[in-house]
């Protein structure tokens, strides 16, 4: 007999994914990069020394970088307002030990990234998933606003666009279940937002209004720092480079938040988390914004091209944010997912996922890379060829 672990533990059925296999595929199952990352990056890497292998990761300047991708170099964003983590699920996983215990809620929308609910259970606590609004997938704003109001949940976090029915939710609405909410912490999981531009970040970070200063500015110095968080000091933003960027093998991601808040889910994280490959590739990443504009714009040229082609082909679909889209095939699910594999296609089933069971999630890629998922998808599921 093996000690048994916390009986939060015991009972939890782990989030998993099937990880393995998928080199030399088409990979259209995870919403990763599907080209890889700027050749800046595979230089910057193949640049890192061999006794620099030896070396504890170092970070300093990166909290900076981030800073300024997001700013510019204005210095409206400080570097204590960026935690680093190994990825955003490493992210997810330290606000659920930083903030969540046995008897607090977590509220949040159904069906979403998978990854919350093992968290939340795995600190012992209950969840609320309020589910998106049918026929469309529209966001249940009003049911959300009513269950922060009946009772304050210890979390509410919210996928904007929503991973995987693609649903967006205007910023300036997140802003306002955040001020009417003071005291649950309003995690908002920005990791798509590239696809569409819904962010709370420029709201924050572009009015004075918003951001009173942290203190006066006395006579003949620089002007105070406005804190664009002081308006919303339960706010918390996570952001990644893996979606767009192209280094999701590297596992690197950014929670942006009042001091506060980032020390906090900073304290729970191990001193090395994040390895020096990714510390390196982050800043050849951040250097090179036109690459990633570039990949974004051919991601959505390509979904035009692909909605307009199941369009004409009457195949029931949904798409409306990030960089995928959800499909309705005619046979069963798991057998034409089954097919596409053996093609050399990888998309995700999301069987069992409440209101999209029998559906495949497909991410979006290039044009050739859609042209290549439409050439078999139309031959193995409506059986018809060019």
């Amino acid at each position: 007999m093996f000690p048994p672990a916390r009986p939060e533990v015991e009972s939890l059925r782990a989030y998993s994914a099937p990880l393995e296999g998928r080199r030399g595929q088409l990979r259209l199952d995870f919403n990763e990069n599907t080209v890889g990352p700027s050749p800046k990056v595979v230089e910057a890497i193949r640049a890192i020394p061999a006794d620099h292998y030896a070396i504890y990761p170092e970070y300093d300047g990166l909290r900076e970088a981030v800073a300024a991708s997001l700013t510019g170099a204005d210095g409206t964003l400080l570097p204590e307002q960026i935690g680093l983590f190994n990825g955003v699920d490493a992210a997810i996983h330290a606000v659920f030990q930083a903030y969540g215990a046995p008897g607090h809620r977590l509220l949040t929308t159904s069906p979403t990234f998978g990854y919350y609910t093992p968290c939340a259970q795995m600190q012992g606590m209950a969840i609320e998933a309020i589910p998106y609004r049918q026929p469309d997938f529209a966001f249940p704003f009003e049911e959300i606003e009513a269950a922060l109001a009946a009772a304050p949940p210890r979390l509410l976090l919210l996928c904007n666009p929503n991973n995987p029915t693609g649903t967006r939710l205007a910023p300036e609405r997140i802003l306002a279940l955040a001020a009417a909410s003071p005291d649950t912490l309003v995690v908002v999981d920005e990791l798509y937002e590239a696809f569409t531009g819904d962010s709370v970040l420029p709201l924050l970070l572009g009015g004075p209004e918003l951001t009173p200063p942290i203190s006066a500015t006395p006579p003949g110095s620089a002007p105070a720092h406005h804190d664009p968080f002081a308006a919303y000091p339960n706010l918390l933003v996570l952001r990644s480079l893996s979606k767009t960027a192209g280094i999701a093998g590297l596992r690197i991601g950014f929670a942006i938040g009042p001091v506060a808040l980032v020390d906090r889910i900073s304290r729970v994280t191990g001193p090395y988390d994040i390895n020096s490959f990714a510390v390196t590739a982050a800043f050849a990443a951040l250097d090179d914004q036109p690459y990633v504009d570039a990949y974004v714009a051919e991601v959505l040229a390509a979904r035009d091209w692909l909605v307009d082609r199941l369009r004409q082909a009457g195949v029931r679909h949904h798409v409306a944010g990030g960089n995928y889209l959800l499909i309705w095939p005619a046979r069963d699910a798991l057998k034409v997912e089954g097919d596409l594999r053996s093609a050399g296609i990888l998309v995700r089933s999301m069987a069992g996922k409440p209101l999209i069971d029998g559906t495949l999630r497909v991410s979006l890629g290039t044009r050739d890379q859609m042209e290549q998922f439409w050439e078999a998808y139309r031959r193995i599921d409506l059986g018809t060829v060019a």
